[in-house]
This record gives C-alpha cells, sequence and structure tokens, in this order.
C-alpha cells in the first residue's frame, strides 16, 4: 500500500472540494477511535480550517483520554486546528424521558436508542458546521458504509464528504502509522460508543475487519459453497448484513412518474 501517494491524493481531494463548495474547511467528531483520527489529521493538513468535537453521551474515560490525546496532538501540530468539548449526555437523557423510554428496553428499542445518540451528534455537528461555514466530513469505511451497513442512518452517515470510504479498515490503520498517530488511537479497539455497556465492533457483528474485509474482496465472485470452517461463517454474517442494510448503502429511491402524466394538457 502505498500510504504517502494515499495520503497526499485525499489531502488534496479534501482541498479542492472544500474550495469549490466555498467553505473555510472542516468540522469531524473525534471519538477516540483510528477513523476519526485519521481524518481530521487529514483535514488539518489541508490548511483549511478544522473544527474538532468531542461528543460524549455516557462516554468511558479511556474514549474521552483518547480523543483528547489525539486533539491536543493535532491543535500542537496545526495551527488551523481547533478542539471543543460539546457535552450531550443531559440533552440525550432528556430525549430519553421525553420518548418515555420503558426502564426494561427490547432489542428494538435498544437499538433505537443507540442510534439517537448518532443521529443527536449528527445535528450538533450541523449546527456548529453551518455557524462556522464548515462541511461535515464523514469517517466511514469502506466495510462500514458499502459492506454491511454498520453506520446510523441520518446519524454518522449524514456526511457531506466521505474520505476514506474507498479504504478497509486495514488500510486505515495503515494510514494512521504512516501519519504516526498518537499510540492510544493506533492500538485503539474498534467500538461506535453508543451502548452505556462496553461493545466492540467485533462482539456487535461477529467477526473481525479483517475477515469481513476477505469476504467483501470476493463478493460477487464466490458464494457460500465456496467457503468452509469460519470463512463460510463470516460470508453468512457480512451476506445477512449486506442485504439488510441495502436501504442505507443504496442511494433512496425515487418514485419516477412518467413526464407526459405530469402533462397539465393531457
Amino acid at each position: 500500500m502505498q500510504s504517502e501517494k494515499i495520503i497526499h491524493h485525499i489531502v488534496q481531494w479534501l482541498r479542492d472540494y472544500a474550495n469549490n463548495a466555498g467553505a473555510k474547511g472542516y468540522i469531524i467528531g473525534v471519538s477516540g477511535g483510528v477513523d476519526s483520527a485519521v481524518v481530521s489529521t487529514l483535514c488539518a493538513m489541508t490548511d483549511l480550517e478544522l473544527l474538532m468535537l468531542e461528543l460524549p453521551i455516557r462516554q468511558t474515560q479511556d474514549e474521552i483520554s483518547r480523543a483528547w490525546e489525539h486533539m491536543n496532538f493535532i491543535t500542537q501540530r496545526f495551527p488551523n486546528a481547533k478542539a471543543q468539548r460539546v457535552d450531550l449526555t443531559a440533552t440525550f437523557e432528556e430525549l430519553e424521558n421525553t420518548f418515555d423510554v420503558p426502564e426494561n428496553q427490547n432489542s428494538n428499542q435498544q437499538l433505537a436508542l443507540a442510534n439517537t445518540r448518532s443521529r443527536l451528534r449528527m445535528l450538533s455537528l450541523y449546527y456548529y458546521a453551518q455557524t462556522n461555514d464548515l462541511l461535515v466530513c464523514g469517517t466511514g469505511n469502506k466495510v462500514e458504509d458499502f459492506g454491511i451497513g454498520f453506520f446510523t442512518k441520518y446519524g454518522d452517515g449524514g456526511v457531506d464528504i466521505s474520505p476514506i470510504a474507498d479504504l478497509y479498515k486495514t488500510e486505515v490503520y495503515a494510514l494512521a502509522n504512516a501519519l504516526n498517530l498518537v499510540e492510544s488511537i493506533r492500538n485503539a479497539i474498534p467500538a461506535d460508543g453508543l451502548w452505556d455497556t462496553a461493545r466492540t465492533d467485533e462482539q456487535q457483528i461477529g467477526a473481525s475487519y479483517p475477515e469481513l474485509e476477505k469476504i467483501q474482496k470476493e463478493w460477487g465472485t464466490k458464494t457460500a459453497a465456496n467457503y468452509t470452517g469460519r470463512d463460510l461463517e463470516v460470508y453468512r454474517i457480512f451476506s445477512k448484513m449486506h442485504k439488510a442494510t441495502q436501504h442505507k448503502i443504496t442511494p433512496i429511491p425515487v418514485c419516477e412518474i412518467p413526464e407526459e402524466w405530469k402533462n397539465t394538457e393531457s
């Protein structure tokens, strides 16, 4: 993998897009994970304005510490970068009360609340983006965005631009190493931070990113009959999630109306 070429390409792409859009730069939610760390670093390297927001909702201290270790690392290196904390815990809890969430939630209610956290962060990012003439930069990678749809619709999926969506998670880690990001970020176990109890991505999905990448790279050329053992298990996980999340992965369907039906003279 030619990391330096990829880094230069993405930075130039981000710079060109913002300039063409007439924006001052980018805003990004920093979670303490590798994806947001890599993307925020690439945004900082454009020399355009960068606002990094920490948006905690009952986050663990480990997640908060990693996020700030990275943001301090960036603000010390790039004078165009700023960091800010916007604690959304009280706002989220007010929503819980408004929604009258039962104490014993079923799985759908639990997932809906987890996704509400992500959507609340999206609302916050767009508020600060609009008030500062910035674009919201996405952090989704190729497996999440186009493989298994592991993101929240109109949450972390609600962005203006997506610079690493053509890179697999292992490739994002390679960029993190090439960018010499702080060690805590490079060693962080992937987690979406949407639950009160610690849940890694692998625990939620049932497979690791390298395992999923193998299936996605072969998707469309191989079927279940080509796999055995653990590979077959991961294939079934990938297939199930890929099919179930097409409403997120594919563009919103539009009901097309024949032009002649819209002719007022008919």
